[in-house]
């Protein structure tokens, strides 16, 4: 059983995004579907999402990772969003401004202390991959 309708899932992103805090900077993300342990979202990179180079800021691209991977956490039977442990992200291909990206987060496991999640960045016209990013977090008990 899922501890959150994806309507709460919404709104929990919606209150996530609108606190004074730095997820706010994710303020362009969708939420396109979520199942249990996998969410998928897109964005359009904007120049505010870019670096000096015009692409999107790997900073930027660790922040989805962290914020989408613990959305999936989220929409799990524990629904645990927990702290992170160990964040990883290859970068493999640029996006510039006008692109929409699909951001698709995937629980692989949730053991009794940590839980382990991938997230892909893709260019959503060819489906090239942006970057991939690995997410461990402690769940506590």
């Amino acid at each position: 059983m899922v501890s959150l309708s994806i309507n709460s899932l919404r709104q929990v992103m919606r209150a996530m995004l609108e606190s004074p805090g730095f997820d706010r900077v994710l303020s362009k993300v969708e939420l396109v579907s979520a199942s249990p342990g996998k969410i998928v979202c897109e964005m359009k990179v904007e120049e505010e999402h870019t670096n000096r180079g015009g692409t999107l800021h790997g900073g930027l691209t660790a922040t989805l990772v962290d914020v989408i991977s613990t959305t999936a956490f989220l929409y799990t039977e524990r629904g645990a969003p927990g702290v992170s442990v160990d964040m990883n992200i290859t970068y493999m291909n640029a996006a510039k401004v006008g692109e929409d990206i699909l951001i698709t987060a995937q629980v692989l496991k949730q053991g009794r202390t940590l839980g382990f999640a991938t997230v892909d960045l893709k260019n959503k016209a060819n489906g090239k991959l942006i970057a991939q990013g690995r997410h461990t977090k402690h769940l506590g008990s």
